[in-house]
C-alpha cells in the first residue's frame, strides 16, 4: 500500500502545469476541457499526450474522409449545374443545333461536353444529324438529379454515403473541380485505471518548475523541484536552415572564389544582342527561333554603346581578322528583341566588353537560372540553374580548361566524368562535359565549355587573346547529391521533404 502511494506521489510530482489544469476535468470531452480549464485546444491536446506519456490516458485518432464542394461546385450549386442549364435552353428550344447551343447555353467547351454526356446517360436528350432534342418528360426534367441532390447535401462523410449518393458521387469525382475529398481527423482519448485514480482531483502543489535569476539570488528553502521524465518523447524540433537549392548554390560559388574568381550577376530579361549576337550567334540560328527561347512581347532592349555594336556587326557579317563571318546583313531590330536569358553566358560577354588592359588576367563565375522551351520530363525543366566561367589570360591553354572543369566537378563530389568533342557556335575547340549517373547507368550532359573564338573576344575585348569559357547545368549536380530521381522535386516545396534534406556538407 505505501508502494502505491509512494507511486502515486511520484507521478503527481510529475505532472506539469497544463496537466494539473486539466486533471479535474479529465471525466469530460476535449471540448468540454477545453471551456472548464480554459486553455486553447492545442495545450489540452498537449496535456493529453503528457498524460499518455505517463500512461494515464490513451489518446485514439479516428480519420474521415469528407467529400465537399470544389470551386466549380460551389458555383454550380447556386447557378445550376451544367445539363440543368442546357435543360432549361432546350425547354425553350427543342431541336436545336450544337453551334447554336453552345451559344447561347454561355457554357465553356468542356462545360458543354460533360452536359452533353450527363443528359445522354440519363437518356434525356437525342443527338442526331447536328442537332439536340428533348425527349425527357416534363416529370423528369423538373426532378432534380441524383447529383443536384448530392451537392446539397454536402459536406457529407464518405462512408456514410447511400448506394444512390455513392453512384452520384462517381459520377461527379471526375468532372474538374466540381467536388473535393480531404482527410479530418477526429481526436478523442480514454483514461487508463491510473488516469480514471485522479480524474476529477483538484491538484496542488508548489513544486518548482525552473531555475531562474531571482530563484539563485533569493534562495529557496522547503521547496521541490517538479520531476522530469528525461525518457519521454517530445516533439522534433526543425531548425532554421536554408533551402536545399541555396545550400548547394552556395557551396559552389564557395568552390570558385576559393579559386580566385569573381563572381558576375546579371537580369533574367535581357536583350538578344548579348543573350545571342555577342557571341557570334547568327540572327537565322535555330536556337533563337520560338521553339527554343522564350520571348518578350512589344518590349526592345536597349543596346550597349555603339563602339561595341559595330565591331559586332562587322563580326557577323564579314568576321575579324582570318574570319569571314556569317556572310549576311546584321539587324540590329533582331538583336533589340527582350528574351529570358538562354543561357548565363551573356553575362560572360558583357564582363568581357567591360575589361580594360589593367584588368587582365582576370577569372569570373556565376551562377543563376535560366530559361529554354524544353519538354519537362524527370532530367528536363523550362527552367534550370547553370554554372559558368571565364579565364581571361594570354598564357591560358585547353589542358588549363579541362583542369578547372575536373577540379570544380571533383570538388561537387563527381569522379566519373568525361569530356566529348562538340560544336558551338561561340567557341574553338569545343567540349561537352558528361557524368555518370549509376542509377539511371546514363551519361548525363552537363554543359558545354571550350575557347571563345576570335569572333567573339575581338569585338568586346578589342584583341584577341584566350578565353576560357564555359556553362554547365547545375540541377544535375544536385539531384545527384540529394539522391532526387526527378528534377521536378526541386520544386515541389513538400514542406516534409524540405525538412528531411540533409544539408550540404562535403
Amino acid at each position: 500500500m505505501e508502494k502505491e502511494i509512494e507511486k502515486s506521489d511520484k507521478l503527481i510530482e510529475s505532472l506539469s502545469p497544463i496537466e494539473v489544469k486539466i486533471v479535474p476535468y479529465l471525466n469530460l470531452n476535449i471540448d468540454g476541457i477545453v471551456k472548464k480549464s480554459e486553455l486553447d485546444k492545442v495545450s489540452v491536446l498537449r496535456a493529453l499526450r503528457f498524460l499518455e506519456n505517463k500512461g494515464l490516458a490513451k489518446i485514439d485518432v479516428e480519420r474521415k474522409e469528407i467529400i465537399d464542394l470544389g470551386i466549380n461546385g460551389i458555383y454550380y450549386k447556386k447557378n445550376h449545374l451544367p445539363e440543368r442549364r442546357l435543360l432549361i435552353l432546350l425547354e425553350e428550344s427543342n431541336h436545336i443545333s450544337f453551334e447554336e447551343a453552345a451559344k447561347f447555353s454561355k457554357l465553356t467547351d468542356n462545360e458543354f461536353k460533360a452536359a452533353l454526356g450527363a443528359l445522354k446517360k440519363k437518356a434525356m436528350i437525342n443527338l442526331s444529324n447536328g442537332k439536340i432534342s428533348l425527349i425527357a418528360s416534363k416529370e423528369e426534367i423538373i426532378k432534380k438529379t441524383l447529383e443536384e441532390k448530392f451537392l446539397e447535401s454536402l459536406p457529407r462523410e464518405k462512408k456514410t454515403l447511400l448506394p444512390e449518393e455513392q453512384f452520384a458521387f462517381e459520377n461527379l469525382k471526375n468532372r474538374k473541380d466540381i467536388i473535393e475529398i480531404r482527410e479530418e481527423s477526429e481526436v478523442g482519448f480514454r483514461l487508463t485505471d491510473a488516469g480514471k485514480s485522479i480524474a476529477g482531483k483538484e491538484i496542488k502543489n508548489d513544486l518548482i518548475e525552473e531555475v531562474t535569476p531571482d530563484l539563485i539570488k533569493m534562495g529557496v528553502k522547503g521547496k521541490r523541484f517538479r520531476r522530469y521524465d528525461i525518457l519521454a518523447p517530445v516533439p522534433r524540433i526543425y531548425g532554421g536552415k536554408k533551402h536545399f537549392v541555396n545550400q548547394s548554390i552556395d557551396y559552389a560559388k564557395k568552390i570558385w572564389t576559393d579559386l580566385g574568381f569573381k563572381e558576375m550577376t546579371g537580369n533574367l530579361v535581357d536583350s538578344s544582342f548579348w543573350i545571342f549576337d555577342s557571341l557570334f550567334t547568327p540572327q537565322d540560328h535555330p536556337a533563337r527561333e520560338m521553339q527554343d527561347t522564350f520571348f518578350i512581347k512589344d518590349v526592345k532592349a536597349k543596346l550597349p554603346d555603339k563602339k561595341v555594336v559595330e565591331a559586332v556587326r562587322k563580326s557577323h557579317e564579314s568576321g575579324v581578322a582570318g574570319s569571314k563571318g556569317w556572310q549576311y546583313a546584321w539587324s540590329e531590330d533582331e538583336s533589340r528583341k527582350a528574351v529570358l536569358r538562354t543561357h548565363t553566358t551573356g553575362l560572360s560577354a558583357r564582363t568581357l566588353a567591360g575589361l580594360k588592359e589593367k584588368d587582365l588576367p582576370a577569372k569570373f563565375f556565376a551562377i543563376g537560372k535560366v530559361f529554354r522551351n524544353e519538354t519537362v520530363d524527370w532530367s528536363h525543366g523550362f527552367e534550370f540553374y547553370q554554372a559558368e566561367g571565364i579565364v581571361i589570360d594570354k598564357d591560358a591553354n585547353f589542358r588549363h580548361l579541362l583542369g578547372y572543369l575536373k577540379e570544380f566537378y571533383k570538388k561537387m563530389g563527381f569522379e566519373k566524368i568525361r569530356f566529348r568533342p562538340s560544336f558551338f557556335t561561340y567557341t574553338e575547340p569545343s567540349v561537352e562535359i558528361e557524368v555518370f549517373h549509376p542509377e539511371k547507368q546514363v551519361w548525363l550532359e552537363l554543359g558545354g565549355a571550350g575557347i571563345f573564338r576570335p569572333e567573339v573576344v575581338v569585338p568586346l575585348l578589342g584583341k584577341n587573346i584566350p578565353v576560357l569559357a564555359w556553362g554547365q547545368g547545375f540541377d544535375r549536380i544536385i539531384t545527384d547529391f540529394y539522391k532526387i530521381k526527378d528534377l521536378r522535386e526541386m520544386y515541389s516545396n513538400d514542406i516534409k521533404q524540405l525538412r528531411d534534406r540533409r544539408l550540404w556538407v562535403k
